[in-house]
């Protein structure tokens, strides 16, 4: 199977063509994390280490939003650096659900699909004509299926556009990763942000 830029984005361009449509009216929620990257088998380790940095971006809009529960979707682009192995920068979308308590607290599920490109952070090299030479990293093209569970907490619980803080366990998966010997390979981050939002009078004062 191989996986393409050009394919992957069209898709997720596809289903987030409601965000880049939507109404610049509107405050735009802004979702900033800082993330901790580890390989592993999801939900068999939560805290990791050695500390494998990462920083996400996204933003996000509703398809239903009621008192205490929010169906939506999200834009999200993230990057990584794993020692000795890869770093990557990852396009992706989720859909999320969201239960929203009185006091602030609330408890999200989303999953996503997405696009992610790979590059070694070590040199390598290739063997011709009796000589090793080192081997141009073009990267690698993989998708990007994730499983993410969060807590967090509104500062502002009675508003609806409260900022919010959150913790989030996101399990992943870069596939095809080496088929003839790891087909796929499974990650987890260690996610804490918060959620923001931009209106078009906070835009302009800056």
């Amino acid at each position: 199977m191989k996986v393409t830029l050009k394919t992957t984005l069209a898709t997720l361009l596809a289903i987030v063509a409601p965000v880049l449509l939507w109404s610049q009216s509107k405050p735009m929620p802004i979702n900033v994390s800082l993330f901790n990257e580890s390989t592993a088998i999801p939900f068999t380790r939560f805290i990791t280490t050695p500390v494998h940095p990462g920083i996400q971006v996204g933003t996000e809009f509703d398809y239903t939003s009621k008192a205490h529960t929010r169906l939506f979707q999200t834009l999200n682009a993230s990057y990584f650096y794993h020692n000795y192995l890869a770093q990557g920068v990852g396009l992706y979308s989720e859909l999320g659900f969201e239960y929203r308590m009185t006091s602030g607290l609330s408890f999200t599920g989303l999953f996503g699909l997405g696009y992610m490109h790979t590059f070694a952070t070590t040199e390598e090299f290739t063997f011709s004509d009796g000589q090793y030479s080192k081997k141009a990293d073009k990267g690698n093209a993989r998708l990007f299926p994730s499983l993410s569970l969060d807590i967090g907490y509104y500062l502002r619980a009675s508003e609806a556009n409260s900022p919010r803080i959150f913790i989030r366990y996101q399990a992943w998966a870069e596939y095809p990763y080496s088929p003839d010997f790891i087909p796929v390979l499974t990650h987890i981050n260690l996610h804490a942000g918060v959620k923001f939002f931009l209106t078009k009078k906070s835009i302009s004062h800056e």
